[in-house]
């Protein structure tokens, strides 16, 4: 799964040239575009991010490492942002295995390469993502991440040189580690909890912000329904809520749905967001978009590919050797 997810993020990279981060400046203020470092696939993004109780294959790992259990996959994705506001652009891969291992461990590799306000802040980051879940039963599962950010800028941002703007006054590249943990509580087969920690090294600066998460979920059927609400303590002078509901149903086998709503506290702003897929036993193609539709205004348009390797009965399964 590691040679794969790292070829596949290798040759993403190598697809996002210059040229197609080059427009206008942003106006925007920079926290915005950065998304607290927020990785969203179209499932994430649908919903407005409120997916941490009822996530799963390769969204998990970026949302919620212990769901990376919920489920017996073998999914590899890729997924791109577009926000044409804030001028960023995102592109990454992602792999999720919790077939193969006999102990039941899932595991996860993912990275994105991003560029954000060229022609203005000109923020450029890699971040790679790494976890492991353990269903420690059927109705309990936990799981930790380890994140790497690679960033770097050497522009101004709307206020000039200053670290509200630009936030690499004295140093213009940052090399930083951390990790993130979760659990995911199933008392019944249609209710979940979890709660979600991330950057939990405590990092004083706010392009890993320290945040605490938690959620509520209800499936009835083919639709389920969602709550969670994020401590950021980190980003902004104090510390700010974003509160997010999300709603998910399947149609006909094969249209997905979703539906969302968020209220950031920080910059005091509402989002909506929503959502189309088709789902296939080997496949699902996806499509969202969120829309903060008050104060600095932006849009995020996150488009997704997730091939379920586990379908093609050519993954080994617990016991089977290479």
């Amino acid at each position: 799964m590691a040679l794969v997810a790292s070829a596949a993020f290798a040759g993403t990279v190598v697809c996002a040239p210059d040229a197609l981060a080059q427009g206008e400046p942003s106006d925007l203020t920079p926290e915005i575009g950065y998304n607290y470092n927020e990785v969203e696939t179209p499932r994430i993004a649908g919903t407005a991010g409120a997916v941490r109780a009822f996530s799963n294959s390769i969204h998990a790992l970026f949302i919620n490492p212990a769901n990376m259990a919920a489920a017996r996959v073998y999914h590899i994705g890729a997924f791109a942002q577009i926000w044409p506001e804030a001028a960023r652009q995102s592109y990454g891969v992602a792999a999720v295995d919790s077939v193969v291992s006999n102990a039941r461990v899932a595991g996860g590799l993912g990275g994105t390469f991003n560029l954000q306000d060229t022609d203005g802040i000109n923020r450029r980051w890699t971040d790679l993502r790494f976890g492991l879940a353990y269903p420690v039963s059927d109705e309990f599962l936990i799981g930790a991440g380890g994140r790497y950010i690679w960033l770097s800028e050497d522009g101004q941002g709307p206020l000039g040189r200053s670290l509200a703007s630009s936030g690499l006054e004295d140093n213009r590249i940052l090399k930083a580690m951390s990790f993130d943990a979760g659990v995911t509580l199933r008392p019944a087969p249609q209710l979940a909890l979890s709660l979600v920690g991330n950057n939990l090294t405590a990092p004083s600066h706010s392009f890993q912000p320290t945040s605490m998460g938690g959620a509520i979920g209800g499936a009835f059927g083919d639709f389920s329904i969602e709550a969670d609400v994020v401590a950021d303590f980190i980003t902004w002078e104090k510390t700010t809520l974003r509160a997010m509901g999300g709603a998910e149903a399947l149609f006909a086998d094969h249209i997905g749905a979703r539906l969302g709503y968020r209220y950031d506290e920080g910059p005091n702003s509402p989002s909506l967001a929503g959502g189309l897929g088709y789902i296939d036993r080997a496949f699902d193609v996806d499509v969202a978009i969120r829309r903060v539709v008050s104060g600095e205004v932006a849009t995020a348009i996150v488009f997704g590919f997730t091939y379920h390797l586990d379908s093609t009965g050519l993954t080994p399964g617990p016991g089977d050797t290479f």
